[in-house]
């Protein structure tokens, strides 16, 4: 079954920030309409039940195309995913490909590999979803994928705060979001005992009743990503073609399980990061919306 929506107003907002990473900027007003929110992150269980309807393959389960990647050796291209695996100590955080790696076999019913499964995480957000698995979840459940600003006016929940809870990251100590704990990439204490991905609805819902808007896993919106926001672009729903197209990069939005202090600060609704439409990772995944006159 499909995630309950939660209907948001509209209104006008402050989109983006000036005080953390530069492709945050410019601060500007942007004027969202009226739409509903899926209420959680769509899970595992839901994503099955469109898997076990359609019998969609995802990107992650497909041999890569080589036209699309040229020098890529033969033993790469065959199906996989990235997956996040922890380093044995400190490193140097620019590079990070000392914690990321392809892994054959890796996909969403198998996050971490052939080995790995979702049986006692069906109410984890599905990950390994790469940009053209989410939007064909959106067609066949009569929704769409949220535009960047949609996205980022829905996470604020009627907030003008730096964090959607907020200005304190922590307000008397109390972890709001499933973020990293510990020293990354190698020490993760875990978010109110899970590291990872945790069930969804863990933490608080905002001021919209939306639940796992910040933390747990990146997502999805149908905005092209550039190094700044495009005040003359569009601001809604509009969105390249969902092709898997590893020279597109999209804007996730919401930070994730492994969203650290010392190297992600971007657990709040302004944060943005570039990722190309073929990546399928374990700290990705979506929420769909649907226009205000859905019926």
């Amino acid at each position: 079954m499909v995630t309950e929506l939660v209907d948001v107003p509209g209104g006008s907002f402050r989109m983006g920030e000036t005080q953390f990473y530069p492709e945050e900027a410019p601060a500007h007003t942007v004027r969202v309409e009226t739409f509903a929110v899926e209420r959680h992150p769509v899970t595992n269980a839901q994503f099955a039940e469109f898997i076990s309807e359609t019998g969609y393959l995802t990107i992650a389960e497909q041999a890569p195309d080589p036209a699309l990647y040229p020098g890529a050796t033969p033993e790469d291209l065959v199906p996989g995913a990235l997956v996040f695996r922890p380093t044995n100590g400190p490193v140097d955080l620019r590079d990070w490909r000392q914690w990321w790696s392809w892994v054959p076999g890796a996909s969403w019913r198998h996050p971490f590999g052939p080995d790995s499964g979702i049986d006692d995480r069906l109410d984890h957000p599905v990950v390994q979803v790469a940009y053209p698995d989410a939007a064909a979840y959106a067609r066949w459940a009569g929704r769409r994928l949220p535009s960047e600003a949609e996205w980022e006016y829905a996470a604020r929940g009627g907030a003008t705060t730096t964090y959607a809870w907020g200005d304190d990251v922590a307000p008397g100590g109390e972890l709001m979001a499933n973020t990293w704990q510990g020293r990354f990439p190698y020490r993760n204490d875990g978010a109110r005992g899970w590291v990872g991905t945790s069930p969804v609805g863990t933490f608080a819902p905002n001021g919209f009743g939306l639940v796992d808007m910040i933390g747990n896993v990146w997502e999805w919106t149908t905005t092209q990503f550039w190094g700044h926001h495009r005040l003359e672009g569009p601001t809604g729903c509009c969105t390249p073609a969902a092709t898997a197209d590893p020279a597109v990069n999209q804007v996730l939005k919401g930070g994730s399980h492994l969203c650290a202090p010392e190297y992600c600060r971007r657990y709040r609704p302004a944060a943005r990061s570039p990722q190309s439409q073929d990546s399928a990772t374990t700290h990705i995944g979506f929420r769909c919306v649907a226009d205000a006159d859905r019926g």
